[in-house]
């Protein structure tokens, strides 16, 4: 049997073909991954959002706000800018706290604040407003927690109080300086 030119022509020309669909179909299976699962890219921003959560009374526990939220669906990851938080449990004292920015757990239940961060407990009836500041804050929304791992200057009245590493709960109003604890007592006017 004589192979001829033109008998192995449509052959090979099948072969070449064989071999580029089955290079294309490999490369193009590689980048089958959405864009959006390779990048850090958002998948949705909100704009002025408030978010309020209530007991089962129907009483409002809390309300979460933002001048920004934005999503990433790659790590599922949502960034607050200019976050604040209210917390309005009943029997307890209401605090509100704001910062620079702050990051949600997948959940929603955990906060992460940074910068500039201002958490403000009302007076309430045996005790005067009290004011913190710190770079961190980290809030457990359902346990009544707030804590940091960072300095903390905390003023209550005419007392101040700075230390690095604090927990604040708010059902038992227990706080915890962890180290570098300096206290400052004022004595009120009229006594």
């Amino acid at each position: 049997m004589k192979f001829s030119t033109t008998r192995l022509f449509p052959l090979g020309l099948m072969l070449a073909l064989a071999l580029l669909t089955f290079y294309l179909e490999r490369t193009v299976r590689e980048d089958d991954s959405p864009p959006a699962a390779r990048r850090h890219d958002p998948d949705y921003y909100v704009a002025k959002f408030t978010t309020t959560t209530y007991n089962r009374e129907g009483a409002v526990e809390s309300v979460m706000s933002a001048e920004r939220m934005v999503h990433y669906p790659d790590d599922d990851t949502t960034e607050l800018f200019e976050p604040r938080v209210m917390q309005t449990k009943p029997q307890q004292p209401r605090y509100t706290v704001r910062a620079e920015r702050g990051q949600l757990s997948r959940d929603g239940d955990e906060i992460f604040l940074y910068g500039s961060v201002l958490l403000v407990r009302e007076a309430a009836a045996d005790r005067p407003e009290a004011r913190m500041t710190t770079d961190f804050l980290h809030i457990l929304r359902d346990r009544g927690l707030v804590r940091t791992d960072r300095e903390v200057k905390i003023v209550e009245g005419v007392n101040s109080l700075f230390g690095r590493g604090m927990e604040y709960n708010n059902e038992s109003r227990e706080l915890v300086l962890r180290s570098d604890v300096q206290a400052v007592f004022g004595i009120s006017g009229g006594e």
